[in-house]
């Protein structure tokens, strides 16, 4: 139910985010989502990969600083009120959000968005006993 997340660190300069996706492109691998976030000196990019073996090994060969982190990919229902009630599970077992964004793809009719959470584990079980779809990770590679 984890779902591999890359984190690459970028300067804040022209041209960087573009080499990132250069190189990802000319080795096959595919982004499934993306978010970035930035400060004056740096930001953070990251990545949910088709492979993300071979995207960490082709971004590390082209010397970014990358780490991988363990996130979780949530069904959410695609109408009004569907995120404030996947919210309200986690809430109610008071697991901190350290951040979300949201997927490029649905599945089926419902959105999807990645979870980073504080206990991961506790998150994955207060979310399955709240009837939260879970994605297994291979769904989201391939969606």
């Amino acid at each position: 139910m984890k779902v591999k997340q890359l984190s690459i660190f970028l300067e804040n300069q022209s041209g960087r985010l573009a080499e990132v996706m250069g190189s990802l492109g000319k080795e096959g691998v595919n982004i499934r989502a993306l978010s970035l976030a930035d400060t004056s000196g740096f930001g953070i990019l990251r990545l949910i990969l088709n492979d993300i073996q071979k995207g960490r090994a082709v971004l590390k060969e082209q010397g970014f600083t990358v780490s991988e982190t363990d996130v979780i990919a949530v069904e959410i229902p695609d109408k009004p009120g569907g995120l404030a009630n996947v919210l309200s599970v986690l809430a109610g077992k008071s697991i901190n959000i350290e951040y979300m964004y949201a997927f490029v793809e649905k599945s089926q009719e419902n959105a999807v968005v990645i979870f980073r959470v504080e206990d991961i584990d506790n998150a994955i079980s207060a979310l399955q006993s709240g009837g939260v779809q879970i994605l297994e990770a291979e769904q989201v590679y391939s969606l």
